[in-house]
């Protein structure tokens, strides 16, 4: 039986991983390689970010074939390899399934671009109103959300880039294809399912225009989502008690949050949400560059653990993944207290009540890429909102935001040795290395018992062994000082308290005299709390 609340997952973005045949790219070979270092880690998972065939547009996430390997990647022996090593490891696998749109070059697609009136109905095709597009609806990498095919003399929709597809959820033969996907990946040995945007399946019955915002507010957490989510599950992945399922949830509530994880609704058992990771964004524009707010974070990690736990949710806790900049370079200081600040992040989050996702290259600390060329970046969103913001902006500038918020910041290839290429590969990566790879790599991690790998590892430890951070409630704890975040987890008996600074000044805390300290990022202790310190305590 599966305790999510005792599991915690490592994402890897397998084409930035580990390459093994020289071709500069990431492959599951390299995966294989590398069980050992994750099984001294101590997770139970590894997310693996699409290996399905691809145009790679959207680095995989425009899906061609759902039921094969990427060549890139390596073959289908070398993905039973994989599921066959990791279990001796006690680690299991979770595929990252991409069902909200397909890659035009899908089969389906193909076959709709026809006018196959079976496979057009497998997506959402629309006449233009007034000469123009269905709607006025902003795709989230920037322009208009629908795509003219002449043949057809008809728009199809995409959310996201114009060449992933939207699929028509509405049609009971597109979702039964769905299901045969994910019950074809189970048979292989798969544990874990994340889903990517998947509140977003659910479109409405009348597309109009938004002249509020940029259209989500007509298909995100749609009518029929928890529906479909119910019919999924049972159809799928709820026939097994050993599977963990994770929702990508964009723009989304708490209350949807709840249902889409509470056990009772058979849906998920748990949600990614982002809120927390738009606190620097101003006025709700990512591509801006401000300091967090960090009152925001506080109230928003507080909101959601309150809110998920009285309504029998589930939180997936993480600072990093393939879409965001590294936490460290956003949230803590990467350069004079890059190890305090990698530690006390952790800390922050990991004895949360939830189950904690680590990024690679996140456990040994890896920085944003801090690129100065535009030619340096091979992100498609990165790239669009570069060409529209150079309208009304200086180059200098609109680099100075893609060092900040570019996904390519996450991308890099995982920092192995201080070797060419970082250990990566023994040939020119796909996308550059980070310029401090020699510095802060996997072998200096592993050397040094005091690296920000073994705080991680630490702390994997006490999750596994406290039930009160497994299943403890959460109280936070309100401060005089502007600079700490502190909070209680209770259980039965057992107390945790968690104080991290999430500055460079030192500032006054006192702790009673019924509490030990159980960890921190510190040697020696202190009657302050120092820069970017995380102390965790355990009641007497």
């Amino acid at each position: 039986m599966k305790n999510i609340g005792e599991y915690v997952i490592y994402q890897i973005y397998p084409k930035s991983f580990k390459d093994t045949t020289g071709s500069g790219q990431g492959d599951l070979r390299g995966i294989i390689n590398s069980l050992d270092y994750l099984e001294e880690l101590g997770i139970d998972f590894i997310w693996l970010t699409p290996i399905y065939p691809s145009p790679q547009n959207d680095n995989g996430y425009d899906v061609a074939d759902y039921c094969n390997i990427n060549k890139d990647f390596g073959t289908m022996k070398d993905f039973e390899k994989l599921v066959e090593e990791g279990k001796k490891r006690n680690i299991y696998i979770m595929l990252d399934m991409v069902f909200n749109h397909t890659s035009t070059e899908h089969k389906w697609f193909k076959e709709a671009l026809k006018g196959n009136e079976k496979y057009m109905n497998y997506y959402i095709f629309k006449e233009g109103k007034n000469g123009k597009e269905p709607t006025n609806w902003v795709s989230k990498f920037g322009g208009n959300t629908w795509e003219y095919v002449p043949n057809l003399d008809k728009y199809y929709l995409h959310l996201f880039d114009k060449t992933q597809a939207d699929l028509n959820w509405e049609n009971e033969e597109l979702r039964e294809e769905i299901y045969k996907i994910c019950n074809f990946w189970l048979e292989k040995g798969v544990k874990g399912f994340r889903l990517d945007v998947i509140n977003l399946i659910s479109k409405p019955e009348i597309f109009e225009d938004d002249y509020e915002g940029d259209g989500r507010r007509f298909y995100t957490d749609g009518t029929k989502i928890h529906e479909y989510l119910k019919e999924l599950n049972k159809n799928t992945f709820g026939k097994y008690s050993d599977v963990i399922t994770v929702g990508e949830m964009s723009s989304t509530s708490v209350e949807n949050c709840i249902l889409y994880s509470n056990k009772e609704e058979k849906e998920l058992d748990m949600t990614f949400n982002f809120h927390h990771l738009k606190v620097d964004y101003k006025d709700g524009n990512k591509w801006s560059n401000i300091e967090f707010d960090f009152e925001k974070l506080k109230n928003l990690f507080s909101e959601w653990q309150i809110k998920m736990n009285e309504g029998g949710g589930w939180n997936a806790l993480f600072w990093c993944n393939h879409d965001q900049p590294r936490a460290i370079s956003r949230f803590g200081n990467d350069n004079i207290y890059h190890r305090e600040s990698g530690k006390m992040l952790a800390t922050a989050l990991h004895m949360l009540k939830g189950t904690p996702y680590i990024y690679q290259g996140e456990e040994i600390g890896m920085t944003n890429a801090y690129f100065d060329k535009i030619d340096d970046y091979r992100d498609v969103e990165s790239l669009n909102y570069f060409d529209i913001l150079k309208k009304d902006n200086e180059e200098k500038d609109i680099l100075e935001v893609l060092q900040k918020k570019s996904r390519d910041n996450s991308r890099t290839p995982m920092q192995w040795n201080s070797d060419i290429n970082g250990g990566f590969s023994k040939e020119e990566p796909w996308i550059n290395l980070n310029k401090n790879y020699k510095e802060i790599n996997v072998y200096n991690a592993l050397k040094d018992e005091d690296s920000i790998f073994y705080h991680y590892k630490e702390l994997i430890k006490i999750r596994k062994k406290y039930d009160v951070v497994k299943f403890g409630d959460y109280e936070e704890i309100k401060t005089n000082t502007k600079g700490l975040y502190v909070y209680k987890r209770k259980y039965k008996q057992e107390e945790l308290l968690v104080v991290c600074n999430f500055y460079d000044k030192e500032e006054d805390y006192f702790v009673s005299d019924n509490y030990i300290l159980l960890n921190s990022n510190y040697k020696e202790t202190s009657n302050y709390i120092r820069p970017y310190e995380a102390r965790i305590y355990l009641s007497k």
